[in-house]
């Protein structure tokens, strides 16, 4: 298995990875298929850039797994009160046939590190209820974070 650190030239795999952890989660056709343009279109300058960073797992030359990773500004909080950003890990996905051989913690180890050589000191994702146990044995906690949904003007 290979490590590595996401690139421009993974846009397509990383595009495919979150529509599938959507669908896996439950969102539908019709919900991905509207993402879909929109999130290549934001994703693209960030990975030319570096702040969308994360890494690929391969086996064989294929790609079956990845992580995708941010570096987001947030105002001092009593969880990072001296630091005025925090880490963001999303688009976690393994493809299913990989599941159950320690690829997404692997991928999460290396999240970790990743924050660690930026210095950063909290990170923060979104789990599905298949993620949660993992991101527990790793050391994440529920937060009191809720979202709504917004209505356009």
């Amino acid at each position: 298995m290979i490590i590595r650190p996401v690139g421009s030239g993974d846009i397509d795999r990383i595009c495919r990875h979150r529509e599938q952890m959507f669908r896996e989660a439950g969102r539908t056709e019709t919900e991905l298929a509207a993402m879909a343009s929109p999130f290549r279109l934001w994703l693209a300058p960030r990975l030319a850039d570096g702040t969308y960073f994360g890494f690929i797992a391969e086996e064989a030359g294929k790609d079956v797994g990845g992580v995708g990773l941010m570096e987001i500004d947030w105002p001092p909080h009593p969880s990072h009160p001296a630091d005025a950003r925090r880490g963001y890990v999303l688009n976690v996905f393994v493809e299913k046939a990989w599941r159950r051989r320690g690829i997404a913690r692997t991928l999460m180890e290396e999240a970790d590190r990743e924050f660690g050589r930026r210095g950063l000191t909290y990170a923060v994702l979104h789990a599905t209820s298949t993620g949660r146990p993992l991101y527990e044995k790793r050391g994440w906690t529920a937060t009191s974070e809720m979202a709504k949904q917004l209505k356009r003007p």
